[in-house]
C-alpha cells in the first residue's frame, strides 16, 4: 500500500485489505429486508402497551419481542455506519445511516412504554410473575437493574418524548464527525525525506513520532492550524454536546451529568474522584520521566511537540503488518490455544480493514453485530504503535467473540468500563514479549519509552481528559458558556498542571479540545485509566500464575454484560473499587522510569 502522497480512493484499496462486511449482508438488499422487518416489528410491539401486567406469559413475549427487535435493528444500524466510516463521502452509505439512526429512534421510541409499565406493576406482580414464568429468568438481570433505575424512570409519555428527541440529541456529536472526518482539511509539509506529505488525521501520530524536530514542529502546526479556523464551530458543538447531557441528567433526576454517567455502570462518583486525586498524587513520577526524556532527546526545551518521538533516535523500527500480526500472536501466546486459534481466524476470515483511505473514519476501533463476527477498522502504518493498536483493538474483538458466542443477545454487549480492559491486558502482554526477547540495548530502550508513553497517553494523558469533561460539565451546570477562549484557559491550565514545569506548553495545544471524539461520549475516557490500572494487575496474575489467572480471564471475556462491571472485574481477581489497582499501576510506572534511567546511564 502506497504510504506517502495521494490517501487512495476507496475503490483503489485491493480487496485483501478491506474487512468483509458482506459476512453482515451479502448485498445492500438483504439490509433493506430487514430494514423493513424491523420497521414492522417495532410497529407491532405496540400490542402490548398496557397489557404487560395482564400475565406472565404476555410479559414474556414482550420482552422476546423487545430482544428479537433490537437484536434485528444492532445489525441494520451497525452495517450502515461500518460501511460509512469505509468512505464518509459516499451518498449512498451516508443514507443509509441517516435511515438506520432514523429508524433506530422509532425502535427506541417504540419500546419506550415497556420499563415503565413495568415498574408501574402493583407491588409483588414482578415477582410473582418470576417465579410462575421459568422463562422470565433469562431476563432476571435485566429486570433487577430495571428497578435499580426506577427512580430515575419517567411515564410512559415522558420516555416516548425522550426517545423521539434521541436523533435531534445526537446532532453534536453528528456534526462533529463529519468536520473531523471529511470536510476538515490540513496542509502539507515535507517529510524526513523531503516528499510533500499531506497531513491527516491517520498520518498525525505517524509524524509526530518522527525524530527529525523540524517534521514534528511543522505536523503540530499544520494541524492546529485547521482547528483553529473552526474553533467558533467545534466549540459550540461541544457545548451543545455538554448541554445535552446536562439535560438528561435534570431529566431523569439525578445529581450531576458525572452522576448520570456511572449510574449505569453502577459505579460510585468515589471511582472517578479517586482515579483524578490519585494520578495527581503521582504526577512526580511525569514529571521525573519527562525531565530524562529531554535529557535523551538533548533538547533545551522540552515543547508539546516532543512528547511523541522515540528517545532513542538510532531506532528505526519498521513493522509491516503481516510482521505485525505475527508479533501480536506471538506475545497473546500466554492466553492459550483456543484464544490463539479464534485470533489466527479472525485475521484471515475479513475482520480487519488495514490501511487509511480518503475519508475514511480516522483512528481503529472494534464492531460488529450480534450473531456474526467482530470487525475492526485501522488505519494501519507500519510502526510499533500501530502494531499495538492491532493487539488493542483485537482484544476488543476477542471480547466481543467470547461474549457473542457464551450469552445470549441480552448479556452479550459489555460496558465500556470493562472493555478498555480486555483490549490493554493484549497491549501489556505483548509488551512483556518484546521486553523479554529483544536484545538490542536501543530497542530495548524504544521499548521502555514506548511503555511509558502508553502509560502516559491511558493513565495521565486520559485522567487529565476525565477532569476536563468534569470541569466543564460542572461550568455548563453552574450557568457559564462554554466559548472558545474559557476552554482554551482550561485545557491550558491542565496540561501546566498535568505536565509541569519542566515542559513548554505550545499555545496550540490549548485546541487540542477541538479534535478529541471522546468528548462527545461523555465521561467515557476515564475507563481507559481505570481500564489500563486492572489490565495491568490481570496481565501480572497471567505472566506470574499462567493457567489459574488465564481461566478466570477467559471467563471474565464470556461473562459479557451478565454483571455489573465492578463485580465483573472481582470474578477476574481485580478489585477496582478501590484505588488500590490504579495507585499499583503508578507504582509500576514509577519503576519503568527507574529501569530506563538505569538502561540509558550505562
Amino acid at each position: 500500500m502506497e504510504k506517502k502522497g495521494r490517501l487512495p480512493t476507496r475503490q483503489e484499496v485491493p480487496d485483501q485489505y478491506k474487512w468483509r462486511l458482506e459476512d453482515i449482508y451479502a448485498k445492500d438488499d438483504l439490509w433493506e429486508q430487514d430494514f423493513q422487518q424491523v420497521r414492522q416489528l417495532a410497529a407491532g410491539i405496540g400490542r402490548f402497551q398496557g397489557k404487560l401486567g395482564q400475565s406472565a406469559a404476555i410479559l414474556l413475549e414482550a420482552l422476546q419481542l423487545e430482544e428479537q427487535l433490537q437484536e434485528l435493528d444492532e445489525k441494520v444500524y451497525t452495517y450502515a455506519h461500518m460501511r460509512r466510516d469505509e468512505d464518509n463521502s459516499n451518498p449512498v452509505y451516508q443514507g443509509l445511516t441517516d435511515r438506520a439512526d432514523s429508524l433506530n429512534t422509532l425502535v427506541e421510541t417504540a419500546v419506550s412504554f415497556m420499563a415503565p409499565e413495568i415498574l408501574a406493576l402493583p407491588a409483588g406482580v414482578l415477582q410473582r410473575f418470576r417465579q410462575e414464568e421459568p422463562g422470565l429468568a433469562r431476563y432476571g438481570f435485566i429486570l433487577d437493574e430495571l428497578l435499580r433505575l426506577a427512580s430515575h424512570t419517567l411515564s410512559v409519555a415522558e420516555e416516548q418524548v425522550i426517545a423521539r428527541a434521541g436523533e435531534v440529541l445526537q446532532a453534536p456529536a453528528s456534526i462533529f464527525r463529519m468536520l473531523n472526518n471529511a470536510d476538515i482539511t490540513f496542509p502539507a509539509i515535507k517529510d524526513e525525506e523531503g516528499d510533500e506529505v499531506e497531513v491527516t488525521n491517520g498520518r498525525y501520530q505517524q509524524l509526530m513520532m518522527s525524530n527529525d524536530r523540524r517534521v514534528r514542529q511543522e505536523t503540530f502546526t499544520a494541524l492546529y492550524s485547521s482547528y483553529r479556523k473552526l474553533r467558533n464551530t467545534i466549540a459550540a458543538t461541544l457545548s451543545n454536546s455538554v448541554k445535552r447531557d446536562v439535560f438528561y441528567a435534570r431529566v431523569r433526576k439525578y445529581p450531576s451529568a458525572l452522576e448520570a454517567a456511572l449510574f449505569a455502570d453502577h459505579i460510585p462518583p468515589v471511582v472517578y474522584d479517586n482515579l483524578i486525586e490519585t494520578v495527581r498524587g503521582n504526577l512526580g513520577s511525569m514529571y521525573r520521566y519527562l525531565a530524562l526524556r529531554k535529557k535523551l532527546l538533548g533538547l533545551s526545551e522540552l515543547h508539546m511537540y516532543d512528547l511523541y518521538n522515540p528517545v532513542v533516535k538510532e531506532v528505526r523500527w519498521q513493522i509491516p503488518y503481516d510482521e505485525a500480526v505475527a508479533l501480536v500472536r506471538a506475545g497473546l501466546a500466554p492466553l492459550g490455544d483456543d484464544y490463539g486459534a479464534a485470533l489466527a481466524n479472525g485475521f484471515k476470515s475479513g475482520w480487519v480493514d488495514i490501511y487509511e483511505n480518503k475519508a475514511k473514519t480516522s483512528g481503529a476501533y472494534s464492531w460488529g453485530p450480534y450473531g456474526v463476527h467482530p470487525y475492526v477498522l485501522l488505519n494501519y502504518q507500519d510502526n510499533l504503535n500501530n502494531t499495538l493498536t492491532i493487539g488493542h483493538e483485537m482484544g476488543h474483538a476477542m471480547h466481543s467473540y467470547y461474549s457473542f458466542r457464551e450469552q445470549p443477545y441480552v448479556y452479550a454487549h459489555y460496558k465500556i468500563f470493562t472493555a478498555e480492559v480486555a483490549s490493554t491486558v493484549n497491549e501489556c502482554l505483548i509488551m512483556d514479549h518484546l521486553l523479554k526477547t529483544v536484545t538490542d540495548r536501543n530497542k530495548k530502550i524504544y521499548l521502555l519509552n514506548r511503555y511509558l508513553e502508553e502509560f502516559r497517553g491511558t493513565v495521565f494523558r486520559q485522567t487529565m481528559f476525565a477532569e476536563l469533561e468534569k470541569i466543564i460539565h460542572e461550568r455548563v451546570e453552574a450557568g457559564e458558556a462554554l466559548t472558545p477562549a474559557l476552554l482554551n484557559d482550561i485545557y491550558h491550565r491542565l496540561n501546566v498542571d498535568y505536565y509541569g514545569p519542566g515542559v513548554v506548553v505550545d499555545e496550540d495545544v490549548d485546541l487540542e479540545w477541538a479534535r478529541i471524539p471522546h468528548f462527545y461520549s461523555a465521561f467515557y475516557v476515564y475507563k481507559y485509566a481505570t481500564g489500563f490500572s486492572a489490565a495491568s494487575a490481570i496481565a501480572r496474575q497471567i505472566l506470574e500464575t499462567g493457567e489459574p489467572a488465564v481461566s478466570r480471564y477467559l471467563t471474565f471475556l464470556k461473562m459479557g454484560g451478565s454483571n455489573y462491571p465492578l463485580e465483573l472485574l472481582k470474578a477476574a481477581g481485580v478489585d477496582m473499587s478501590t484505588p488500590k489497582p490504579v495507585q499499583e499501576g503508578l507504582d509500576l510506572f514509577t519503576q519503568m522510569v527507574d529501569q530506563l534511567e538505569s538502561l540509558t546511564a550505562q
